[in-house]
C-alpha cells in the first residue's frame, strides 16, 4: 500500500529550552509550513535524493561552495535513512513483526531552514508515519512513543534536541507537555496534554531569508547545567514555569498576561545563552517586534520569532511594517489541528486515566 503523510513546523509558544531539561512547554503546530513524506512499495528500498534539497550537480565550484555556504551539507536523505533504522531496531527489539516488502521513499518541504521550525524533525515525523501505515503496526506503537523514536533518529545523525519539537508534530494542535524527570523515569516519555487551538490569540511568525544555524546554541548552557551551574537550574526552573503560567493565561484568554510570559521566556534565555550565541540578527529580530510594544520569543532556538501583538490588529500593522523595513518577513500564523486520529485520540485519554 501506499502512504503519504504531512508533518508541520513548530513553534515552542512558553517553555523551551526547557523541554531538554526536565522541564515544561507550550507548543503549536503551523498549518502552512509543513514536510511531506511519500512511500510506495517497490522492488528494492530506496531513499529517493531531493532534487533540490540533496542537490549533488552544481554548475561551478563557485555554485557548490555558496550552496553549502548558505544551506549546509545535509539534504532529507540521512534523515529518512535514520528513522528507517530506529524504527526497524524499536519493532526488533520489541517483537513487532515486520513483512518483507520493499519501499521507495521521497519527501518534499516549504518549512525555511535554519529558522528554528524543526523542518529536519517534520521529515523524519512524516516519515515514520508512513512507516506505521506501510507496516500496519500504528496500533502497536504508542503516540506517546513516536516522539521519542523521531528523537533517536535524529540523535543518530548528532542533532541536538529535545522531546518539545517531535511531540508538536507527532500530535499537531496545541499541546502543553511536561517533561519532569519522574515522568520521564517511570514512564519513558513525557506527559503531553492536547489544548483547544480556540484559545490561542493571533499569532505571528517573523523569520530571515537567511538565517543563523539553529542547532549550536544548545552546547555551553548544557554543560553548566550538567556541572551544577546555580544560575542556569534556577533560570530553567523558571522557564519552566512559565509554560505552567501560559497555560493557566491561555485557559483565562488572558492574553495580556501571555504577553508578558512570552518576554520573560526570551530575557531568560538571553542571560543564559548570552548575546555571541543567540546572534545579532537573532536579537534583532526580537527587538524589532518589541518596538511596537509587541511580545516576541524565539520559535525555537533562534532563525524565527512568535509575536503576540495584546492591542489589536493596528499593533499588529504596525509589525509588518517595521519589519518589512527591517528585512525581515512576517505572516500570521495558521495553526496546524490536531493530526492524531480518533483512534489515537481515545488511547491518550485511556492513558492518561491508567496513570
Amino acid at each position: 500500500m501506499e502512504a503519504e503523510h504531512r508533518a508541520y513546523a513548530r513553534v515552542g509558544l512558553l517553555g523551551n529550552p526547557s523541554d531538554v531539561y526536565g522541564g515544561k512547554v507550550v507548543s503549536l503546530a503551523v498549518a502552512g509550513l509543513w514536510a511531506t513524506v511519500r512511500l510506495r512499495p517497490s522492488a528494492e528500498l530506496l531513499i529517493q535524493p531531493h532534487p533540490h534539497h540533496d542537490l549533488v550537480a552544481f554548475p561551478s565550484l563557485l555554485a557548490l561552495a555558496e550552496r553549502l555556504q548558505g544551506q549546509g551539507y545535509y539534504g532529507g536523505v540521512r534523515l529518512l535513512m535514520a528513522i528507517c533504522k530506529v524504527f526497524h531496531g524499536h519493532c526488533s527489539r520489541n517483537g513487532i513483526a515486520l513483512k518483507d516488502d520493499n519501499f521507495t521513499l521521497s519527501y518534499e518541504t516549504n518549512i525555511p531552514r535554519q529558522a528554528g521550525l524543526s523542518g529536519s524533525s517534520a521529515i523524519v515525523c512524516a516519515a515514520l508515519s508512513c512507516l506505521l501505515d506501510f507496516y500496519n503496526v500504528r496500533h502497536l506503537i504508542k503516540v506517546e512513543v513516536r516522539p521519542t523514536l523521531i528523537l533517536e533518529a535524529e540523535k543518530e545523525l548528532g542533532i541536538v534536541a529535545g522531546l518539545q519539537d517531535r511531540v508538536a508534530q507527532v500530535y499537531g494542535g496545541l499541546v502543553y507537555m511536561d517533561f519532569s524527570q519522574e515522568h520521564m523515569d517511570k514512564l519513558g516519555h513525557g506527559i503531553y496534554t492536547p489544548l483547544d487551538v480556540g484559545l490561542l490569540p493571533p499569532l505571528y511568525l517573523i523569520y530571515a531569508e537567511n538565517p543563523s544555524d539553529s542547532g549550536k546554541v544548545h552546547s555551553t548552557v548544557r554543560k553548566r547545567w550538567l556541572d551544577g551551574d546555580e544560575f542556569i537550574i534556577s533560570s530553567m526552573k523558571e522557564v519552566a514555569q512559565l509554560a505552567v503560567d501560559g497555560r493557566n493565561a491561555l485557559l483565562q484568554k488572558n492574553y495580556t498576561e501571555l504577553a508578558k510570559l512570552m518576554n520573560r521566556n526570551f530575557d531568560l534565555r538571553r542571560q543564559m545563552f548570552g548575546d555571541d550565541v543567540l546572534g545579532a540578527m537573532n536579537i534583532e529580530m526580537i527587538e524589532v517586534a518589541r518596538s511596537v510594544g509587541a511580545a516576541s520569543k524565539f520559535t525555537g532556538s533562534g532563525g524565527a520569532a512568535v509575536v503576540l501583538c495584546p492591542d489589536g490588529e493596528a499593533q499588529a500593522e504596525l509589525l509588518k511594517t517595521v519589519c518589512r523595513e527591517a528585512g525581515f518577513l512576517v505572516e500570521p500564523i495558521e495553526v496546524g489541528r490536531s493530526v492524531l486520529t480518533e483512534e489515537e485520540t481515545a488511547s491518550l485519554s485511556l492513558s492518561s486515566r491508567q496513570q
